[in-house]
């Protein structure tokens, strides 16, 4: 369980032997549980128990976050007694998390804690994920809950699949069409449906493109995978997403952001999620399936199967058209990332970063803006969350957090976050954090001296009066708070760091390589 700063929980859940991690800030307790439940698939769920009042207020960002993406959190915020409930200045946690939440309430009597934590336990495990938050008055918590009241019973996941007739009609579509694209979204991990989207794709003859959530559903090395994106993406990518005819969007919400891919031309769209107010929600959807992916994906297997018979579609052609795609796009970029220029560029430290991990025993992220744009396409994703994606919201700061959650779901991978300094600004201190608790991580900040992703933006305000412009020795802030800080200046010095960080963190030791980086503007459009 995460915490900060103070909640009654904490002392109740250590005295049952279930440990509590104290970070720097609400905040990142949040997105550190948001991590934990990111990298489970629904089998474990993040759990954040939060101060009231002030606590509460902090917290609202992190909430925010995994609201926007749809990933099941369970928060416990404490609460004022009863008679101070809607009394200025005080916060109410229920009253406010409203809009932010999947389901929120508050628990007023001891004898209540059990159905409320019913309810609390089947929005996680049941339905589209986001956040839960059962707030814990003063009240209940400075009473017992009565022995009658202590029959308490976790209710089930239940599942459920589109109808027969959507079913095959999206299977006669899907095999009528002439350059169908598979379209793998978050809902493919978080379903742990990896293996039939892989099936499927083999089975008919289409490509795979994944979205920034969704990477890592498909192992990037297959040949019917064209990669992944977010508001840019790989040659292939966008040779397909544009010249398709059909897509069958898999356990995604198709929500129209900066920060994904557009459907690019009228084509016939078909859309598997779990959440039917996202069909039909940003876009026209011709099939709607409503159901868990993984028993949607085996629908259509069988399906597909009863239509056309179980041999697999005849690939050899599409498959080297993408692999043709795929290397002229890597000859392109070649130049970019393995050059050695000076200061080194985002793109150079994202290609050894894939030269040096055991990507099948490590996992990746990346904070908001310069780095998401400049990793998403290029990081080989290999097996489920090997990487990490988010961003319907980017609030900067969450890659540290984020892999600190990852790495208590994951304590047997290495986890590594790339990030700008901007970003580490917002979180950085919670590097201490992952020394102290010993969830050891690995940080690589891209060191430029500003914000990246705002080049053009106020440009008076920003030469006269200095405004995006930033400055720090951020290895040596790093082992000011016990991590082991080290400073690369030298592109022929990253190597050597990433595997000086591998070694650290298998010793328990935290991590961050400080690269004096450019302000990169290139980027992969297409």
């Amino acid at each position: 369980m995460t915490c900060y700063p103070s909640n009654p929980l904490i002392e109740a859940v250590a005295k049952e032997g279930i440990r509590p991690v104290a970070f720097r800030h609400e905040r990142g307790a949040i997105m550190a549980a948001d991590g934990f439940s990111r990298t489970s698939d629904r089998q474990k769920f993040g759990v954040v128990a939060i101060q009231s009042q002030a606590g509460a207020e902090n917290a609202m960002g992190g909430i925010a976050q995994a609201f926007a993406d749809n990933v099941p959190v369970l928060v416990l915020p404490g609460g004022v007694f009863l008679n101070q409930i809607g009394v200025k200045p005080n916060f109410s946690a229920s009253q406010h998390y409203q809009h932010i939440t999947k389901n929120v309430e508050a628990i007023y009597r001891p004898q209540d804690v059990g159905a409320a934590m019913r309810r609390a336990l089947h929005a996680l495990k049941n339905g589209p994920g986001g956040p839960v938050v059962v707030e814990l008055t003063q009240d209940a918590t400075d009473a017992d809950v009565p022995e009658k009241n202590l029959n308490f019973q976790s209710p089930s996941c239940f599942r459920s699949q589109p109808s027969t007739a959507d079913i095959k009609d999206a299977t006669t579509a899907l095999l009528n069409a002439k350059n169908p694209l598979l379209w793998a979204g978050q809902g493919v991990l978080m379903a742990g449906a990896s293996e039939e989207l892989t099936a499927l794709a083999e089975l008919v003859g289409a490509p795979v493109f994944c979205t920034m959530p969704g990477k890592s559903a498909m192992d990037e090395r297959h040949p019917l995978c064209l990669g992944s994106g977010s508001g840019l993406t790989t040659m292939a990518a966008g040779k397909w997403l544009t010249e398709s005819d059909l897509i069958l969007a898999l356990g995604s919400s198709l929500t129209r952001t900066f920060y994904g891919q557009p459907i690019r031309n009228r084509k016939i769209l078909i859309q598997n999620t779990d959440n039917e107010a996202d069909i039909n929600k940003d876009e026209n959807v011709d099939i709607g399936l409503l159901g868990d992916t993984k028993l949607t994906l085996q629908a259509l297997i069988e399906e597909v199967k009863a239509q056309k018979g179980e041999a697999e579609a005849d690939s050899r052609a599409l498959k080297a058209a993408i692999a043709e795609a795929r290397s002229a796009w890597l000859q392109e970029w070649a130049p970019i990332l393995e050059s050695d220029e000076q200061p080194i560029n985002t793109y150079r430290v994202i290609h050894e970063i894939n030269q040096v991990l055991d990507n099948e025993n490590s996992i990746v992220t990346h904070d908001a803006g310069a780095p998401r744009d400049s990793m998403v396409p290029f990081y080989h994703a290999t097996v489920p969350h090997s990487y990490v994606g988010w961003g319907k919201t980017t609030h900067l700061g969450f890659g540290i957090p984020l892999m600190i959650g990852a790495k208590m779901a994951n304590p047997d991978k290495f986890c590594l976050n790339l990030m700008g300094d901007g970003a580490f600004g917002m979180s950085g201190l919670d590097i201490e954090t992952a020394v102290r608790s010993g969830f050891a991580i690995t940080t690589v900040v891209l060191n430029n001296g500003g914000m990246a992703t705002y080049p053009g933006g106020f440009p008076t305000a920003r030469e006269e009066f200095g405004v995006s412009h930033m400055q720090g020795d951020y290895a040596k802030i790093a082992q000011g708070m016990g991590a082991v800080g080290i400073t690369v200046e030298q592109a022929g010095e990253l190597a050597p760091a990433l595997e000086r960080a591998k070694e650290l963190n298998g010793d328990g030791k935290t991590c961050l390589i400080d690269v004096h980086s450019n302000m990169e503007p290139r980027k992969s459009r297409y």
